[in-house]
């Protein structure tokens, strides 16, 4: 399930320099994550971007925690 998640996030150099967006969508991972972590609900987002799908939001937050996993703990 996560591998089809992350599958759904994609870099291009030429959509938004290369950030990491939705589906090819000019709509960044950044994007969704600032709107969760301002406690915008899942429906909202979704509203507001209609071509979202709920598996959209899910392979972000997979995204960041994989990125977060993936760090080296700091002495």
């Amino acid at each position: 399930m996560q591998t089809t998640l992350l599958n759904r996030i994609t870099n291009n150099p030429a959509i938004l320099t290369g950030k990491p967006v939705i589906r090819g969508m000019r709509i960044s991972v950044e994007q969704i994550l600032k709107m969760l972590a301002r406690g915008i609900p899942h429906k909202e987002i979704i509203e507001e971007f209609p071509l979202l799908e709920e598996d959209d939001i899910k392979a972000c937050l997979t995204y960041a925690a994989n990125l977060i996993s993936s760090e080296v703990e700091a002495v």
